[in-house]
């Protein structure tokens, strides 16, 4: 009996050691268990802080940039705000309107002026303030007003409106897109008038990247589309280049050439090989001189005979004293080798870029005249955006010469714009 008993006690001993060591291992590996996810969740915490830590530094050198870049900005700023204080009261836009309303037209320079003056008295909201801006645009057709087409661009951009502003006007690094303004969705964008001289772009854009693209000769952007974005292109009255056919008006207006030899300067804007002219170069129409600026090719030629065009054409870009434009054209007809373009292509860029002055080359205009000065002659405007009107054309009767190679050889396949309904217009012969 006591046997038994005994049994029995050590029994539940054993039950009771085996259950509490069964607890015990429970407890422990439930401890484990948790040590092992706080270490995960500290390890995981310290990465957070870490990252957070470095996430804050690069924020603190990036605000350290920002207040470097600012600084000079700031200075910018007290010094719009002292002049748009002195403005305020009006006077001096007053004064200005004042002196500029016995002028019959302003220049696209004064334009631009009081755009800015009434921008600063007014405000960006002020209609005559953006009228003014646009003007200038409209009369900034040559590249030696590339200032002016600068100012009034980034003057529509800050009053909101939303217009392409050329690469060349942009602070260094900015992006085109960055520059435009973003009052009106719906509203036509304004147009870059001109990159140095009065044609765009061909269709088969070499250098895109360079410059923002804004029309071209074909494609999204062709001819038949300018108007979307430069009215006059569309809806001006007097637009060129024209299909010449008879019956024509006899005239007697004298045209002669004085063109002088200088050194040569090439450009290649992406839209067209350009030669841009050395002072003393002339072009007199009935006495009045009209200074040659530059001259550049179109290929196939932009005026048509009796509804043929040629092979290229060569236009000769003038302006008067007074500002008015005249453009002589010279037909080229495939033919022998000119020797005179030769020397161009010789030394052209093929590239865009900017001007090139080969070393110890000379070159005289005149040698891409005929003998003879028979022409036709119409009223008519630049044949790219912004189709600005009031340019008188004289397209020589005479053809020049220029080798099938020649033709080949010119990097733009075709940069020309289709002709344009006369309207009514007069073509004159001599």
């Amino acid at each position: 009996m006591k046997r038994i008993i005994f049994e029995v006690i050590l029994a539940l001993a054993l039950a009771g050691a085996g259950a509490f060591g069964w607890t015990s291992w429970k407890q422990n590996q439930s401890a484990t268990g948790q040590i092992t996810a706080l270490k995960a969740a500290s390890e995981a915490a310290s990465k957070a802080a870490a990252d957070k830590a470095a996430t804050v530094k690069a924020a603190e050198e990036e605000m350290t940039a920002l207040r470097a870049e600012m600084a000079p900005l700031e200075g910018q700023a007290q010094q719009l705000a002292a002049v748009k204080a002195a403005m305020a009261n009006g006077t001096t836009l007053t004064d200005l309107e004042a002196a500029y309303k016995a002028q019959k037209k302003l220049s696209a320079e004064r334009q631009v002026g009081l755009g800015a003056v009434r921008m600063l008295t007014k405000g960006a909201d002020d209609p005559a303030t953006l009228a003014a801006f646009r003007k200038a645009l409209e009369m900034s057709e040559l590249g030696d007003r590339k200032n002016t087409i600068c100012a009034a661009q980034i003057g529509l951009a800050a009053a909101g409106e939303k217009v392409s502003i050329l690469a060349d006007c942009l602070p260094k690094g900015a992006k085109p897109e960055a520059a435009k303004g973003e009052k009106s969705e719906k509203a036509a964008p304004e147009e870059k008038a001109g990159e140095k001289d009065e044609h765009g772009k061909p269709g088969d854009k070499k250098s895109p990247e360079k410059h923002a693209v804004h029309w071209s000769y074909d494609g999204d952007m062709g001819p038949e589309r300018w108007g979307k974005e430069f009215p006059t292109c569309a809806k001006g009255k007097s637009q060129s280049p024209l299909d010449i056919r008879g019956p024509f008006v006899k005239t007697r207006t004298v045209v002669t050439a004085d063109y002088k030899e200088g050194p040569l300067k090439l450009l290649n804007n992406g839209h067209t090989i350009q030669v841009n002219a050395n002072p003393g170069s002339k072009l007199r129409i009935d006495g009045v001189a009209y200074e040659l600026l530059q001259f550049h090719f179109h290929r196939p030629s932009e005026e048509k005979i009796d509804g043929k065009p040629m092979a290229m054409v060569v236009h000769f870009v003038h302006k008067s004293a007074e500002g008015k434009l005249a453009v002589l054209g010279v037909l080229l007809k495939e033919g022998n080798e000119n020797p005179g373009i030769k020397t161009l292509w010789t030394h052209m860029p093929l590239d865009e870029g900017p001007e090139v002055a080969p070393e110890g080359v000379s070159f005289n205009p005149g040698n891409l005249l005929p003998r003879e000065f028979d022409f036709y002659s119409y009223e008519g405007s630049l044949t790219t955006p912004p189709c600005t009107e009031g340019v008188r054309f004289f397209i020589l009767k005479s053809t020049v010469n220029v080798a099938k190679e020649q033709v080949a050889a010119f990097p733009f396949r075709r940069n020309a714009r289709p002709v344009q309904e006369p309207n009514g217009r007069e073509i004159s012969t001599n």
